[in-house]
């Protein structure tokens, strides 16, 4: 019900509320027809299936049989290697959720535990969960409002509503009846809602919703409704994991069955085809998931971007929208003064003249007097000003221009004033004055032009021209400044009458004033980065549509000639269809509701597009659940909000979101880089195993040295790509198309030619050693092998620059790991009681030599083929969109 539209006479007649509060009977009876004023959560899973969950993963179940597996054919390593990956990527999993769904009681928290209704005409303290419909309530500065209250009565009430509308200045509230039906909660100045504070002032009212049916309610259940979107990495490697295993099966089936019919011996082809399997199957990969996230997310710490879930690190590289909060993320969550009008011209603040040792009396003194004086914002001893925003930025504007409130105030004193009232929307002060007195008068331009009779100018008082001054707040306001005028009156004694009526009538017009929350200086630079990315930023405001259109434009969010900035009301108004064909077009939203900011995530998402969404308040919890990378700000955020999102910002800046955006995409590319290394690799094993026989040759490895290659090589250097340094276009390049496969841009083709390189190079090793007589054929293969893989690991760092360019050095857990390997296989060869282990013999000078020189081929047609992309890439008539 829109109770905003009623009387105050109809709220008590439709919910049977006396002025006296109701009875201690009649409460408890609707307390036990309405339940009780708290949000109600949906049962939560156990713990105990919550680390269940973590292992329904495709590719974990796929790991756990390969386990199995190779414990069966005696692999003891990998077996443990694996169940330690899968145990500790359950654990990580695991932590994350629990921490999630700690979200509710985070909305729950944010009741105050009594509240102050009457009952029977007297005022009484009761816990907020009795309070219920038709109670009337009572409300001071300080206090949580424990329900959704229609305003009875207020007195320069104003209530802080960021929380669940948006609005980033607390909320003058007023009783008056408002007609209109379609007004956003924003608007709605005669309503106060649960879990909003009290900033200022006091009132009363009538509870008209409780519980589950408060708006808080309303976004509880939408919070609870709404699941979270698998990332992009959980899709791809989900892919990823079916294709690998379908691939398995047909290739053990395969070697299995030609070696049988080429007469091997039935038991030897099963534990080949087995060990193949168990090869073929990356199980590093989730190991390196995790340390790459983890490493990412250290990362970002640093950078003031706090992961809460590790997947998220890896979906920033994804997204395709960015859908930000205005205030504190693109601004600075600071009212500041930027222009002022007096004397017939618009200065900016940097260029209004300081006061001086010249007559106050003149129109720029005048007025800085007036900033500083008509103020009730004041400097703690910390040095820290507090008060309300707009204040505060008219004393710290006086204050850079040597006009300290401190020092005008110990020579002109207050000694009178008349408070701001929402209603008349004006506030002014009485001060000494040269040995007379002038009272100060700030507010609404259109109110106070109403009642001035004349303008101060440098020449003395003029007749005020009102269309003039209308036109000057029009062009300011029309660029998003918030305008105040100021106006002055002079008075030979102290007036007795401090009415409105007397002080505030028959004033001097001094200037006006425009004020804004400022944009980041850093903000513009971010968006601008942004586009180059490839990435829409989106801004999503509870403002005025006037003030967003003015921040979108100086940040570059939106162009002259786009489409402007559209509004809760006119979304509501737009059918389903015709939203979501516009929604990929709309860079700026102003006053919306927590279920339009959810409806344009999911518009987007239905668009194909990765949305990363922004918020800060109860209101944006359930988008930042919905969204890809839900965000949230680490200053002024909601633990709501906080427990909701992905990432908390700490410092409340989009210049972090982009900063992150570099960082997952690094962290993605390193991640392919590992399927791209070890996949090739495998492939090298399964082309040597698969090919031999057709060649007339006998198996070429034994199972013992399929097991070795893949725990030696998709181990330490493996790991060690993770932590490969970013390359230097990754913010210049176009996000991944969500439904990219993870084989894309030449993956796949890498992974088939890499591998059957490496296999033809261990089947020549083969036929010419065979040819040649050597008893150390096998030895040799392996070795082949096994360096192959080596050469291909120092490659695959870069998709095209040299590793020559990038350094050797600039990857120092890689070098590392790659000599250890070098090691380990040299004393599978050299060491004597490795000799029957691995079945191997130790290789004569000559032969050592023709197996490094063979196994450098890989290495070498890596880099050829790194220099054939550079040079493509730079060829006349070839842009970067064609790489």
């Amino acid at each position: 019900m829109n109770w905003h539209q009623k009387s105050i006479e109809q709220t008590r007649e439709a919910l049977g509320s006396p002025p006296g509060g109701l009875s201690p009977e009649e409460a408890q009876r609707r307390l036990e027809e309405y339940g009780p004023n708290e949000l109600r959560e949906r049962k939560p899973r156990t713990v105990f299936m919550m680390f269940l969950d973590q292992f329904k993963d495709f590719m974990i179940i796929v790991l756990i049989l390969a386990a199995v597996v190779s414990g069966f054919i005696g692999g003891v390593s990998d077996t443990a290697a694996i169940i330690v990956i899968v145990v500790l990527n359950a654990v990580i999993g695991f932590v994350q959720e629990y921490r999630a769904e700690r979200a509710m009681a985070a909305l729950k928290q944010m009741a105050e535990p009594s509240a102050t209704v009457m009952r029977e005409g007297m005022a009484r303290e009761v816990q907020v969960s009795e309070v219920v419909p038709g109670d009337v309530v009572h409300l001071e500065a300080g206090n949580i409002v424990p329900a959704d209250v229609r305003l009875t009565e207020g007195v320069q009430l104003k209530v802080q509503e960021a929380a669940l509308t948006g609005e980033s200045a607390p909320v003058d509230k007023e009783t008056r009846t408002l007609r209109d039906p379609s007004l956003p909660l924003g608007d709605r100045r005669n309503m106060l809602y649960k879990g909003t504070t009290v900033a200022y002032g006091r009132g009363a009212g009538v509870a008209v919703a409780t519980g589950m049916q408060t708006e808080l309610g309303r976004i509880a259940s939408m919070l609870q409704e709404e699941e979270e979107v698998r990332t992009p990495l959980q899709k791809r490697l989900a892919r990823f994991g079916q294709k690998l295993a379908v691939a398995v099966l047909v290739i053990c089936a395969v070697v299995f069955a030609v070696g049988l019919l080429r007469g091997q011996p039935a038991f030897l082809m099963l534990l080949t085809a087995i060990s193949l399997a168990v090869a073929a199957i990356p199980e590093a990969l989730p190991a390196v998931v995790t340390i790459s996230l983890a490493l990412g997310a250290k990362k970002m710490v640093r950078q003031n971007a706090l992961i809460r879930k590790l997947p998220a690190v890896e979906t920033l590289g994804s997204v395709t929208y960015i859908c930000s909060d205005k205030t504190g993320t693109l601004t600075l969550n600071r009212m500041s003064v930027e222009e002022v009008y007096a004397d017939g011209r618009v200065w900016r603040i940097a260029e209004l003249p300081a006061p001086g040792g010249g007559d106050r009396d003149a129109p720029w003194p005048l007025l800085l007097h007036g900033m500083a004086l008509s103020n009730d914002a004041r400097r703690t001893a910390g040095g820290a000003v507090i008060g309300d925003p707009t204040e505060v930025a008219l004393h710290n504007a006086a204050g850079a221009k040597g006009l300290a409130k401190e020092e005008a105030e110990a020579a002109f004193g207050r000694v009178g004033e008349v408070p701001f009232d929402s209603e008349r929307k004006l506030m002014s002060t009485v001060h000494a004055w040269d040995g007379g007195f002038v009272s100060f008068t700030k507010g609404a331009v259109d109110v106070l032009s109403g009642r001035c009779v004349d303008v101060l100018t440098a020449e003395g008082r003029v007749p005020l021209d009102p269309e003039k001054i209308h036109r000057v707040n029009d062009r300011m306001a029309a660029d998003g400044l918030r305008v105040l005028g100021m106006a002055v009156r002079w008075w030979d004694e102290r007036p007795g009458d401090m009415s409105s009526e007397n002080v505030e009538n028959g004033l001097t017009l001094i200037g006006l004033v425009g004020l804004m929350d400022p944009p980041r200086e850093e903000a513009a630079r971010a968006v601008d980065l942004c586009k180059s990315a490839g990435i829409r930023p989106v801004m999503i405001t509870g403002d005025h549509p006037i003030t967003a259109r003015a921040i979108a434009r100086r940040i570059g969010i939106m162009r002259e000639g786009e489409e402007g900035v559209t509004t809760g009301r006119e979304l509501s108004r737009l059918p389903l269809e015709e939203f979501e064909q516009r929604v990929e077009h709309i860079q700026a939203y102003a006053r919306v509701a927590p279920e339009q900011k959810l409806g344009i995530v999911k518009a987007l998402q239905e668009r194909g597009q990765f949305v990363a969404m922004t918020g800060d308040g109860v209101n944006d919890a359930p988008a930042l659940k919905r969204a890809d990378i839900g965000v949230a700000m680490g200053v002024t955020g909601t633990d709501v909000a906080k427990e909701s999102a992905h990432m908390v910002l700490l410092d409340d800046n989009f210049a972090t979101i982009v900063r992150a955006v570099g960082e997952g995409r690094k962290i993605f590319d390193n991640i392919r880089k590992f399927i791209k290394y070890t996949m090739a690799s495998n492939s090298g094993e399964i082309w040597t195993i698969f090919l031999a026989p057709f060649f007339g040759l006998p198996v070429p490895l034994l199972p013992i040295h399929i097991l070795w290659i893949n725990l030696v090589t998709d181990g330490l250097p493996g790991l060690a790509l993770a932590m490969e340094p970013a390359e230097k276009d990754v913010m210049s390049r176009p996000p991944r198309h969500p439904q990219e496969s993870i084989f894309a841009h030449g993956l796949g083709f890498f992974i088939v030619w890499v591998g059957l390189l490496m296999g033809f190079l261990c089947i020549g090793t083969q036929a010419w050693a065979i040819e040649a007589g050597t008893a150390h054929w096998q030895t040799m293969v392996f070795t082949v092998l096994c360096l192959s893989q080596m050469g291909n690991v120092l490659a695959v760092r870069s998709e095209t620059e040299s590793v020559f360019r990038q350094g050797l050095l600039s990857n120092m857990p890689l070098l590392g790991a790659f000599v250890l390997t070098l090691v380990l296989q040299m004393a599978t060869i050299y060491v004597p009681f490795l000799n029957p282990v691995f079945k191997t013999e130790p290789l004569t000078a000559g032969e050592l030599g023709i197996t490094l020189g063979v196994s450098s081929v890989v290495f070498v047609a890596v880099e050829v083929e790194k220099l054939i992309k550079r040079r493509r890439r730079t060829a006349p008539g070839v842009g970067s969109a064609s790489v």
